[in-house]
């Protein structure tokens, strides 16, 4: 008989769940673009279990984890901090994982890992600037699609700086250059590495050593990815299972605290 388990990672801005079946094989998983406060972590999990053709009742362990995890009290059986779950989750993806660098909706944390358990963490919390708002901000200045950031930046060919770590002066930052006809192309370029730069800053009071992996929304700008790069002076890997992570982490510790309640 298979052990079933569900992870949900309740974003600020999305909610993603993963199933796996034995604490190795991914399922089913699943991406709302809503996260706490709203339907989309019940619609996530609808959605996953729908995809596996399971019901609730059929898992043997449901965690939560993630900012909005304490909504989940009825349907989950434990909730975790997200700092662990993306760190177990990213130990599973890249098992020589020493730091993970996450990007999420409201924040950013960068994760030291030794032997696939985290060691130490620093996180950014109290501003916007560097994480997935912030680019949002700066795509709807710019009049472009979010996702289209990465390819765009790509195109640069010149170096535009933008100075301000604060998201509400880097967007007037980003509208006086739209005055002066700056090519777009080369303003995204430079939001990428004021990102970089600030996430890099982040990075080192904890410490890089490589392998260096980043996760979250974020991580699908390859913009970003390659002026971190630049930044750290490291490679910096990424899966496609980037933004299912956290749940990806969830359902692992779902699994091992399944095993432990049965001895």
């Amino acid at each position: 008989m298979s052990i079933y388990t569900l992870g949900i990672d309740i974003g600020s801005t999305a909610s993603k769940c993963v199933m796996l079946s034995d604490g190795k094989d991914i399922i089913a998983k699943s991406l709302i673009a809503v996260g706490a406060g709203t339907s989309g972590p019940q619609r996530a999990v609808a959605q996953v279990l729908e995809q596996a053709g399971k019901t609730r009742e059929e898992m043997d362990y449901v965690l939560a984890t993630g900012y909005g995890r304490n909504s989940m009290l009825e349907l989950a059986d434990h909730q975790m901090s997200e700092l662990s779950c993306h760190a177990r989750g990213a130990a599973f993806l890249f098992p020589e994982v020493h730091t993970v660098v996450d990007i999420g909706g409201q924040d950013v944390k960068v994760l030291q890992i030794e032997n696939g358990v985290m060691t130490n963490f620093v996180m950014n919390d109290k501003c916007a600037a560097g994480t997935g708002r912030f680019l949002d901000v700066m795509a709807r200045v710019l009049e472009v699609k979010v996702e289209e950031l990465g390819e765009l930046g790509a195109q640069s060919t010149k170096y535009v700086g933008i100075s301000s770590t604060c998201t509400v002066f880097a967007e007037s930052e980003v509208i006086s250059q739209l005055a002066m006809d700056t090519d777009k192309r080369d303003i995204i370029n430079g939001i990428h590495h004021s990102v970089a730069s600030r996430v890099a800053g982040l990075a080192h009071r904890v410490g890089v050593k490589d392998m260096v992996v980043m996760t979250g929304g974020v991580a699908q700008n390859t913009g970003v990815v390659q002026a971190l790069e630049k930044e750290l002076g490291h490679t910096i890997h990424t899966s496609p299972l980037t933004q299912y992570n956290g749940a990806l982490g969830a359902a692992l510790f779902a699994y091992q605290k399944y095993q432990k309640e049965q001895k």
